[in-house]
């Protein structure tokens, strides 16, 4: 299971996605992620579906490695789901117990339950096709006119950057960690959903030392190669905008035309 998280990892590629500036890939996640919150119906979500998967092709990561990202949170999405099918008020369709399941209530539950998994399919992408540095780069380009108010950009980039980096990597020192206990005795897979947690709960402590080694070797790293800091730092590979991202900024602007004309019903109105 643990493995299966695919939040900031890296896939290797040369896709059009790929090559895109990063600057452009933040903003157009970013306005991926609000769209999802202006749609009100399925059609919507059902073209929605029909851009992240042209933008997945494209993009020539495997579609399984992607959904292999959604086991994790698996609980979550099912939790999402059980509240509102139960807790919405509206025309009943099945009672058990003292709990009703109604029509919008069913509706609801799917509607967000869908809403989740796109939010999560389509920001996993941004990591996925970004590499680490140029993630940081365009994080640091994009605050960088907040550094007139005071705001360090390129610190907050490089903290944001190595969070989602070392995501990946503290998952496999956990994965280490239960394969070095299960070897011992340790039991994380028998009980219920309670003890299993409990089961975990001795995995935290070599999970700080680890981490901490982690940082230690990370901030020996950085000092070796003397860096002092983001301010007047120069780049090998400047950031420059080519024409596939004037066209991914051409198709991001219609794209958030088409949502807010949806989500405002202007095609109804036009139609009707």
């Amino acid at each position: 299971m643990i493995r299966d998280i695919t939040l900031g990892q890296y896939y290797p590629g040369s896709s059009r996605i790929h090559r895109l500036d990063a600057r452009i890939k933040i903003i157009w996640t970013f306005v991926f992620i609000i769209s999802l919150f202006l749609i009100k119906d399925f059609w919507g979500y059902l073209a929605v579906v029909g851009a992240l998967g042209l933008v997945i092709g494209i993009s020539k990561v495997p579609l399984k490695f992607i959904i292999r990202g959604l086991k994790p949170i698996f609980l979550i999405i099912l939790f999402t789901f059980t509240i509102n099918m139960f807790m919405t008020r509206g025309t009943p369709l099945v009672s058990i117990g003292f709990l009703t399941i109604t029509r919008e209530g069913l509706y609801n539950a799917v509607f967000m339950g869908v809403r989740l998994i796109l939010l999560i399919i389509g920001s996993s992408l941004l990591t996925l096709t970004t590499k680490p540095i140029n993630l940081t780069d365009g994080i640091e380009k994009l605050l960088s006119p907040c550094q007139r108010f005071g705001l360090p950009a390129h610190e907050l980039a490089m903290m944001m950057t190595i969070a989602l980096r070392f995501i990946p990597t503290l998952l496999e020192e956990t994965d280490k960690i239960m394969k070095a206990q299960m070897a011992r005795g340790a039991d994380f897979e028998s009980g219920n959903l309670m003890n299993r947690a409990k089961s975990l709960i001795p995995l935290l402590v070599p999970l700080f030392i680890s981490a901490f080694r982690i940082a230690q070797d990370l901030a020996m790293a950085m000092e070796a190669r003397c860096y002092r800091g983001g301010s007047h730092r120069t780049r090998m590979n400047a950031m420059k905008l080519g024409k596939g991202d004037g066209a991914a900024i051409a198709l991001m602007v219609l794209y958030l035309f088409l949502v807010i004309a949806q989500a405002q019903g202007l095609f109804q109105l036009i139609t009707g």
